[in-house]
């Protein structure tokens, strides 16, 4: 019998992993595993009793069983980019000079050789069946739970879900909304542009999967890390991704494979690792 430990499936970097990838390292060689599927999934929402809506756009991989995801700006992907996918082998879209369709090429891989189950170190969670806001606070509270910080204290949270903040609030924990898309919040506060710049205001950070497609998750990595403080991601980007760098920066990951909870009313599950959750209950 083989045994996985931790050092198997776990990697000091971001471009460690892609390394070790590459090199055959976590499995089967990625050149031979090709895309057979590549689409988009475009979504608007405005949930009930919310004052203001957001829109996301999500790049997918199908390989075999496993879909790979990585979420970016609506309307940042060319179309040539799921054309580029369809046929390609995982060693090429790993090289591929779009940083989504790398981010997704990996997530499809890695979930291909290590789909989220206890032998990967995950523990499912139900989400409910329930309207768009029910289920989003549903994930919120399965996030915030597995984040070690006392009232009081101050999250850095870069990618911003109302839901996240209101879980946040209800604990008595101070926040610093970031988002690349600005704005405010549901309660008015002013979303900052900028999460590098704010890091040495926070005493955790809360951040969305996003951030490996747009580049700026090592730099919240090496913080966590250098600093000791908490990073809990959540990630519908590179759900199979982020739970392998637990141990190098990253505390915890609630990781939320395709299909995501927004695309469907029915019950869900969520996969958690790492952290200092409150129950291991389902929601």
């Amino acid at each position: 019998m083989t045994v996985i430990t931790d050092s198997d499936i776990t990697a000091a970097s971001y471009d460690e992993l892609v390394e070790r990838v590459l090199g055959g390292g976590f499995g089967p060689d990625p050149g031979t595993q090709r895309i057979a599927v590549a689409f988009t999934t475009r979504q608007a929402v405005r949930h009930a009793g919310r004052s203001g809506g957001y829109r996301n756009e999500v790049l997918s991989l199908r390989l075999a069983q496993a879909v790979g995801s990585c979420a970016v700006e609506p309307g940042g992907l060319p179309d040539s980019a799921v054309d580029d996918c369809v046929g390609a082998d995982i060693a090429r879209l790993l090289e591929h000079e779009l940083l989504p369709v790398r981010v997704a090429a990996l997530d499809a891989y890695l979930m291909h050789v290590l789909p989220h189950s206890p032998a990967a170190g995950a523990r499912p969670c139900q989400l409910p069946a329930g309207s768009s806001l029910e289920k989003s606070r549903a994930r919120a509270e399965a996030v915030v739970d597995l984040l070690d910080a006392t009232p009081g204290r101050t999250v850095l949270v870069v990618g911003v879900v109302n839901s996240l903040l209101e879980a946040l609030r209800a604990r008595g924990l101070a926040y610093l909304p970031c988002d690349l898309k600005g704005g405010t919040t549901e309660w008015g506060e002013p979303v900052r542009t900028d999460a590098l710049s704010e890091l040495e205001r926070c005493d955790a950070v809360l951040a969305s999967g996003m951030t490996l497609g747009n580049g700026s998750f090592e730099s919240l990595r090496v913080h966590a890390l250098r600093h000791a403080k908490p990073l809990v991601m959540f990630a519908q980007t590179g759900s199979a991704v982020l739970p392998r760098l637990i141990g190098a920066g990253v505390t915890a990951v609630c990781a939320e494979p395709y299909p995501f909870f927004w695309l469907d009313g029915g019950p869900g599950t969520i996969h958690r690792y790492g952290g200092s959750e409150r129950s291991g209950a389902a929601l």
